[in-house]
């Protein structure tokens, strides 16, 4: 959609002749960890049954456009629910099929698309297409990627190869009924599926058009880059370089993951499911059916799997450039160079995504600092293309600490006491906070899941949305700004003043300018808009700002009166025709 031009150090991003616009191009997505968003009955895990009673929440308070559930399918838990053993079934603790079909038509009736997390990398062990895999079945054995491995010259058997799983450890695992070692890109429980095989290759296309028969509106696709490795060279797969980063070799960045990861057929994958979604959405003349990319890989993979010359790819490919590359003491130059870098590469018929955070990265206001909890949601909002936020986010709520002892991500288990901190998902995945009542409105059961945040009877959503100001409410009229025709179709220009703050104009002709000030530095600052940008209106109106400013949402200012504090921003819109 944007066409990109540098000019005199001003990034400027001009609108291209598109085709009508779809619903998903501007749209605010909102991902849900189900095991911890609404517990409805009362056994302290999340369920798609807590999930529907949140729909008017998600809707019509929030103004959300799609929500996409991490997954729900029926899973031993190894991984809570990245361990998929039966692809067309809902795991017990969250509900039914028919529960999974009441939701989607809850969220249809109110115009929210639901979003499914596809999980195509692999099973698990105790699927029952492993398990057949195992005997040698002759529709299962090559479903999943085996090996005989190696024999050394004293007789001893080895694995095929030094692959490392990202949780650790040798990549393969000896079978002893198969008497061949399997390949695990993850934990040990989660084999990988071979995508060499052509009627895996259909299985997985039929799972995608099972769970679009029942209403959902695309899929978010987990771990694409693991989907392919290096073939057999003689009957022997190549060992992979090691990368001089760390002399632990359990450590998966002690290896180069030339033949594990990113392998050209991954991209053709991608396009193969695009296809997929495309026929099904013209034989039932439905909108647009979305696919979002989960791709840690460096930013010219993450464009590849938009699509190339002849085929289309993902419609969201997850920009983690600007994720990857923020921290806590970011400076606005920094920050500027992180959109800038993304903004440089995406096609021109392309549309941006912005996301800061998600289940497997610490929380936005523990990652990044609450101060700029704010700041960082004007910034993804006032971007253009389409804005993805974590269930929790809109509120700052901040990652729990969870004892070793209570420790369940297999990440971090996989650990030790001393360093499993720097592994543990489980703090960004805490139940939500929804009031102050037993287990913060999450679940009538004083137990949950994980533990509930100590801080949860004065950070939640209830009291936030009686206070006068609070970082929900600037979230809701961030998502309400956002729906306007400036934001959807205008112009965006981004300025750099000093080191540290930065100026987003995002005007419409006929419409309105937009104004996004960000104010990195630690110390308050006074920002003239008129020696930034020429032209702009002699007022504005502040729609909202971070909550440590005095601004008062509705009140005007001048162009050259914007005060702001440290690690705050600030939102206005005027109208050059008549001044405000």
């Amino acid at each position: 959609m944007w066409s990109t031009v540098i000019l005199l150090g001003v990034l400027l991003i001009v609108p291209s002749l598109l085709a009508d616009e779809h619903w998903w191009q501007h749209a605010n997505f909102y991902q849900i960890y189900p095991r911890s968003f609404k517990d409805s009955d009362g056994d302290g895990v999340g369920d798609l049954r807590g999930i529907m009673e949140k729909v008017p929440y998600l809707r019509r308070e929030l103004g959300i456009d799609a929500i996409w559930l991490s997954p729900i399918f029926k899973s031993p838990m190894a991984d809570f629910g990245y361990d998929i053993a039966d692809f067309r079934d809902i795991h017990s603790e969250f509900g039914t099929i028919a529960d999974l079909e009441a939701l989607a038509t809850a969220c249809n009736a109110e115009g929210l698309k639901l979003i499914l997390d596809f999980v195509p990398n692999h099973s698990s062990d105790e699927s029952e297409w492993f398990l057949k895999s195992v005997q040698k079945d002759p529709t299962y054995s090559d479903y999943y990627v085996w090996h005989p491995g190696k024999t050394l010259a004293n007789g001893t058997r080895v694995p095929p190869s030094n692959w490392v799983s990202v949780f650790r450890g040798s990549a393969w695992e000896w079978n002893d009924v198969r008497k061949e070692y399997y390949l695990h890109q993850f934990l040990v429980k989660q084999p990988d599926l071979n995508y060499r095989n052509p009627a895996l290759v259909q299985e997985m296309k039929d799972v995608m058009t099972f769970w679009l028969g029942k209403g959902v509106h695309g899929f978010r696709i987990d771990a694409v880059p693991y989907l392919f490795e290096s073939l057999p060279v003689n009957g022997v797969y190549p060992d992979e370089e090691k990368s001089g980063e760390t002399d632990d070799p359990d450590n998966p960045t002690y290896l180069v993951h030339q033949h594990t990861q990113n392998l050209d057929e991954t991209f053709d994958m991608m396009y193969q499911w695009r296809k997929v979604v495309d026929d099904f959405k013209q034989q039932t003349q439905s909108e647009d059916i979305v696919l979002m990319a989960e791709a840690y890989t460096p930013l010219l993979n993450i464009i590849r799997l938009f699509g190339n010359e002849v085929s289309e790819g993902a419609h969201i490919p997850f920009n983690f450039e600007v994720l990857s590359n923020t921290f806590k003491d970011t400076t606005g130059q920094q920050f500027y160079d992180n959109i800038k870098r993304w903004l440089d590469v995406v096609p021109e018929n392309r549309f941006s995504n912005w996301v800061l955070g998600n289940h497997d990265n610490k929380r936005v206001s523990s990652r990044l600092g609450v101060a700029r909890a704010d700041l960082y949601q004007i910034a993804l909002n006032v971007l253009p293309g389409v804005a993805v936020t974590y269930n929790g986010d809109e509120l700052a709520m901040e990652d729990v600490f969870i004892s070793w002892k209570d420790t369940i991500d297999p990440a971090a288990c996989n650990s030790n006491p001393k360093d499993y901190l720097l592994y543990s998902r489980d703090p960004v995945r805490t139940p939500f906070q929804w009031d102050d009542s037993v287990s913060a409105g999450f679940s009538t059961n004083r137990t949950t899941w994980l533990p509930v945040a100590s801080n949860y009877k004065t950070l939640n959503y209830k009291a936030q949305k009686a206070a006068p100001r609070s970082h929900v409410k600037i979230f809701k009229a961030l998502v309400r700004l956002r729906k306007q025709r400036t934001l959807r179709e205008g112009t965006m220009e981004m300025q750099l003043v000093g080191d540290n703050i930065i100026v987003i104009k995002r005007h419409l002709e006929g419409a309105s300018t937009i104004i996004a000030v960000l104010n990195f530095n630690k110390t308050t600052e006074t920002v003239k808009l008129s020696s930034v940008f020429q032209g702009l209106p002699s007022a504005f109106e502040v729609i909202t700002s971070s909550m440590q400013t005095d601004y008062i949402d509705g009140s005007i200012v001048g162009r050259d009166e914007v005060v702001l504090p440290a690690d705050a921003a600030i939102v206005l819109e005027g109208n050059v025709a008549n001044g405000i």
